[in-house]
């Protein structure tokens, strides 16, 4: 009977682990362990490396985004190069991928009040293809560096990443259309938490990088 449960219950395991990791709020616990304002209360109130760069620390905000982008693509890293032993399959890769990335979003350990999942989304895509994920930092850099704004080079990024994912699996006939539906779902969210930022933008009134 237990084994009649297993291909089920590896899948939702892993997925339940992912959103765990996903829920780790490191803007939070950055800022806590260094001293810094809670970035829930000032800026943007979004706990994300962005907001904690409005601090004026640098550091704190460096190692946000580093570790919100880990614990994107640790999970979704570990069924790529583990999961065909425990029967976790592309369908299991991207319930994990959303499950990391909706652990940001809705943090269970921080009342579910997560920040938009930037750098979260991110370290999924690195850990989905290295490529994919170099491909969609690079949209983001270039944006953001022409730009100065954060928040125009995600939602640029949003859009591109289910793209690069589509075309370049077109080109070598390997594409799995739960992986790509699941980029789909992480730029959907993306862009709906970036709904007061595309207003502000609109209204001229979007902070840009490094504004205190």
């Amino acid at each position: 009977m237990v084994d009649t449960y297993l291909p089920l219950l590896h899948p939702l395991a892993a997925a339940l682990l992912a959103y765990l990791i996903g829920s780790l709020s490191f803007a939070v616990l950055v800022s806590r362990v260094m001293g810094l304002a809670d970035p829930r209360s000032y800026g943007s109130q979004n706990p994300g490396a962005t907001n904690v760069l409005r601090s004026g620390n640098k550091a704190a905000a460096a190692l946000t985004l580093l570790l919100d982008g880990v614990k994107g693509w640790l999970p979704v890293w570990a069924v790529v190069r583990y999961g065909s032993a425990y029967g976790l399959g592309d369908g299991s890769l991207a319930l994990v991928a959303l499950a990391a990335f909706a652990g940001h979003l809705w943090p269970v350990f921080f009342r579910f009040k997560g920040g938009k999942g930037v750098a979260t989304a991110a370290g999924v895509l690195f850990g989905i293809e290295p490529v994919l994920g170099l491909a969609t930092f690079a949209t983001w850099l270039i944006v953001a560096y022409f730009t100065r704004y954060s928040s125009l080079a995600a939602l640029a990024s949003a859009v591109f990443a289910p793209a690069y994912y589509f075309l370049g699996h077109q080109v070598i006939w390997l594409m799995d259309t739960r992986v790509w539906m699941a980029t789909v779902v992480m730029s959907g969210l993306l862009i709906w938490r970036h709904q007061s930022n595309i207003a502000k933008l609109m209204r001229g009134e979007e902070s840009r990088i490094g504004k205190s």
